[in-house]
């Protein structure tokens, strides 16, 4: 199966680079609208670059960056295109997909109505099964999904209580902020991740507060947990450890207790990028009373979404139908193992 990944940005070179490496479809090639170092990197790297429009084709000629050709000229012959542009952008594709009949993936800086159906991997994979647009929701409510679908088929999750600690922008972005502040974000809440969480499980009382703060390297959620039922702290340790896409973070043993560690860790691990596709759970935060579960946990923002897109190319190409077969076999191809250190 042919994929083309519209943008190449944070996420659109990690989903890009991902599809590379499974073996039952292949990167096409990318779009680009500027000629920029991205772009070199891509041809160095033997990606295909199409462009949107004349205009851009003209700034790749200026600059004697080659391309293949036109957006529309890829889109007659993609089976699918992973729309990974700035936020509120890939809605205005959403037309020109369809006008060529060509299925497309979203991100979760998109309203969710752009797509038939919100997707995570572990709550709803098969209801993306045969769709034309599905949207991976954002890393944010990606990191929720994945906890509390986990700890609702072990346990039951009745209400959900969280404070979002975010990051002020990526590290390779200059013009964000805050600097010197902790912004609440939005200034009245609740902030709008609840609702995306919603989006996936309809039913799910769930409430979110957010802040950001001046930092470019992981998301930090604190959650206060409901249970449907008394489960002890071994239980719910299990029913993490069980889940391949997250990490439990043993911050007594491994003498960790940042982002900034965490980062050090992947990059000593020589992970690509330095990166963590998994959701990392601190250990040592979870506590148990009665039915009520509280815990810590960091999100890499620009790589947690990752597997989730190429879970759902499967989905929406019936490549592989079962959800567990469709993680294993993303999980595999990726390096993604269940275990912090191997």
């Amino acid at each position: 199966m042919k994929i083309l990944v519209n943008g190449f940005g944070t996420i659109g070179k990690r989903v890009a680079w991902a599809i590379t490496r499974q073996d039952d479809m292949s990167l096409y090639g990318i779009v680009k609208t500027k000629p920029d170092y991205a772009a070199l990197v891509a041809i160095k790297n033997g990606i295909d670059i199409y462009v949107p429009s004349e205009e851009s084709l003209r700034l790749f000629e200026e600059k004697n960056v080659p391309v293949k050709g036109l957006l529309t000229e890829a889109l007659e012959k993609v089976d699918l295109v992973v729309d990974a542009t700035p936020a509120k952008i890939g809605a205005k594709y959403k037309d020109l997909y369809k006008q060529y009949g060509v299925k497309a993936i979203f991100q979760g800086g998109e309203k969710a109505n752009v797509a038939e159906v919100s997707f995570n991997s572990y709550c709803n994979y098969e209801q993306a099964l045969g769709k034309n647009y599905v949207r991976v929701v954002s890393c944010n409510t990606t990191g929720l999904l994945r906890l509390l679908c986990t700890l609702d088929k072990a346990v039951g999750v009745e209400k959900v209580r969280a404070l979002l600690v975010r990051r002020a922008a990526d590290p390779k972005e200059i013009k964000k902020g805050p600097i010197n502040a902790i912004v609440l974000d939005p200034p009245n809440p609740p902030s709008h991740h609840g609702e995306d969480v919603k989006t996936v499980v309809p039913n799910l009382d769930i409430l979110t507060y957010a802040v950001v703060v001046p930092t470019t390297l992981m998301h930090m959620h604190y959650l206060v947990i409901t249970l449907k039922d008394y489960a002890s702290r071994a239980k719910i340790i299990s029913a993490l450890e069980d889940a391949s896409r997250i990490l439990l973070v043993d911050s007594s043993r491994l003498s960790l207790k940042s982002t900034a560690e965490l980062v050090e860790l992947a990059r000593d691990l020589g992970r690509p990028r330095n990166d963590f596709y998994e959701l990392l759970v601190w250990e040592n935060s979870i506590t148990v009373n009665g039915r009520e579960l509280m815990l810590v946990q960091s999100v890499h923002q620009e790589a947690i979404v990752v597997p989730e897109n190429i879970d759902a190319i499967r989905a929406m190409l019936k490549l592989v139908e079962d959800p567990l077969e469709a993680i294993n076999k993303t999980d595999k191809s990726l390096g993604i193992t269940g275990r912090l250190i191997n």
